[in-house]
């Protein structure tokens, strides 16, 4: 697989201006996914970041008729995998931070790292769940493949657009509902340039497995 190249700059400000052409959608649909994760703790987290992440594809597409609100619920058609993608990835995180956080001396500094490197390599995920229609794991492989081609400028990516993304948290954490898309944009916008296909022309890539009548293919 060639190497991927990140196109710092460009992304940042392509994540900008989608951001502030769809300000006022994308910060009530961010609103309502805050509100309904915490008042679910964290239940309905995952079908809100597919649905954010698709709402944020269809701007960035240009599609027609242009996203709505509601489509931030369409996170719901792929509920059970973006709920196992939220869940498993943040014990996972939990558990590599508190061990590594043991660690005499460096323990805390290499605990946030993992974390860090950790969110990086899925940083494509949801994307590719909401989009391509992939279970959890295989979306989470696929973002990790990706991002490893070039991983320390995608972390650098990641890192600088999650700042940016939780600067409104200072406001006591209600002002990461206006900062919070800014972070999604960016994402949105790497990805496409990744990933390089249209959410209109999406199709589920994995095949039905063959009925009880059919005999096994043989893929050998």
């Amino acid at each position: 697989m060639a190497k991927i190249e990140v196109k710092f700059g460009d992304w940042i400000q392509q994540g900008f201006d989608l951001y502030k052409n769809n300000i006022a959608t994308l910060i009530l649909a961010t609103l309502i996914a805050y509100v309904l994760s915490f008042a679910t703790l964290m239940i309905l987290a995952g079908p809100m970041l597919a649905g954010l992440a698709l709402i944020t594809l269809r701007f960035l597409d240009k599609t027609e008729p242009k996203p709505e609100i509601g489509d931030l619920f369409k996170g719901f058609e792929v509920f059970a995998q973006s709920f196992l993608f939220v869940m498993v990835w943040l014990v996972v995180s939990i558990i590599g931070f508190v061990i590594l956080n043991l660690v005499p001396c460096i323990g805390q500094i290499v605990g946030m790292f993992f974390v860090y490197a950790l969110h990086t390599a899925l940083m494509f995920s949801i994307f590719l769940i909401v989009e391509k229609k992939m279970d959890f794991w295989m979306a989470s492989m696929e973002s990790f493949n990706m991002v490893k081609q070039n991983f320390w400028p995608f972390l650098g990516l990641w890192i600088v657009a999650s700042l940016i993304g939780s600067i409104g948290a200072i406001a006591c954490g209600i002002g990461a509902v206006v900062t919070l898309p800014i972070y999604t944009c960016i994402l949105a916008v790497a990805y496409r340039d990744v990933f390089s296909q249209p959410v209109s022309d999406t199709t589920t890539i994995y095949p039905e497995p063959p009925s009880a009548s059919e005999p096994p293919q043989n893929i050998g």
